[in-house]
């Protein structure tokens, strides 16, 4: 694999009781944060996957009945934490980001994508879909047509039409990825269940490292290390159950495997200390 500089922001969070998330978890709401990586490619600049929350979801969440997805999943966004805050407080506008990764539709991986104009939008044609349903049967799915840029069409990248490529060893039983760039840098990876086109990233980092940016095929590290799905009644609500836990016993495979390839949640607390610390 090519390598690229990987990084981490968080881009706001959302509070759940734990036992949403992970089976056995306790009632009390605990604090899930929007990962966000960001990508330093050696020829093709900066590159996200996903965008985290924005103040585009709280305007597209204002009127009813979008309203409904606040209400389920309140948001926390503190002033300069959004993606294009953050870029451009490390010298990066948001003009030269030249892809964002998206690892599915929902409102809180794509809420911060208006802010990235000349961004190629790399995304699974069956994710895409879902935002094409109507208002009600796009909310039930938990996406929000009116954060989509009104241009996407024409910057579309689809994982599906990418060329395979082989995945190194470690990501075993996960063996092929697409080619997004051509260069073996970044391969999208399916991860289903979660929801309708459900994908993660794989990558090398710049210190020969092995990433798998895993979006919400987990949410947390501690669900992968114990393989300990969500309740039926969370993977249910979006996905598919079985196929959902099917996916997480692959990456608790991985991790058992590969202690030394960095596995990261979208929304993993323990991911979040590391970035913050």
């Amino acid at each position: 694999m090519r390598r690229c500089e990987v990084g981490f922001m968080r881009c706001g969070c959302c509070r759940h009781p734990e036992a949403a998330a992970i089976r056995g978890g306790g009632l009390k709401p605990v604090i899930f944060p929007a990962l966000v990586g960001f990508i330093q490619h050696p020829t093709a600049g900066p590159i996200l996957f996903d965008t985290g929350y924005d103040p585009a979801f709280l305007e597209a969440t204002r009127p009813f009945p979008e309203r409904f997805y606040r209400w389920l999943t309140p948001p926390e966004l503190a002033p300069g934490e959004s993606a294009a805050e953050q870029l451009a407080a490390r010298g990066v506008a948001p003009t030269e980001v030249g892809m964002v990764i998206l690892s599915h539709f929902h409102g809180d991986h794509v809420a911060g994508l208006h802010a990235f104009p000349n961004a190629k939008v790399a995304c699974s044609r069956r994710g895409l879909a879902t935002s094409r349903a109507g208002v009600w049967r796009a909310l039930r799915q938990g996406v929000l047509p009116a954060l989509l840029p009104p241009d996407i069409e024409g910057r579309l990248v689809f994982f599906e039409d990418c060329p395979p490529a082989a995945l190194p060893g470690a990501y075993a039983p996960f063996h092929t990825g697409a080619d997004l760039l051509g260069d073996g840098a970044l391969l999208a990876v399916e991860l289903p269940g979660h929801c309708p086109g459900h994908w993660g990233l794989a990558a090398q980092g710049a210190d020969d490292r092995l990433h798998f940016l895993v979006g919400d095929a987990a949410w947390s590290s501690r669900a992968i290390r114990e393989n300990r799905p969500p309740p039926a009644l969370t993977t249910a609500m979006l996905g598919r159950t079985a196929v959902y836990r099917e996916t997480l016993s692959g990456l608790h495979c991985v991790d058992a495997a590969a202690p030394e390839l960095l596995i990261t949640p979208a929304h993993c607390p323990e991911r979040a200390a590391d970035i913050l610390a």
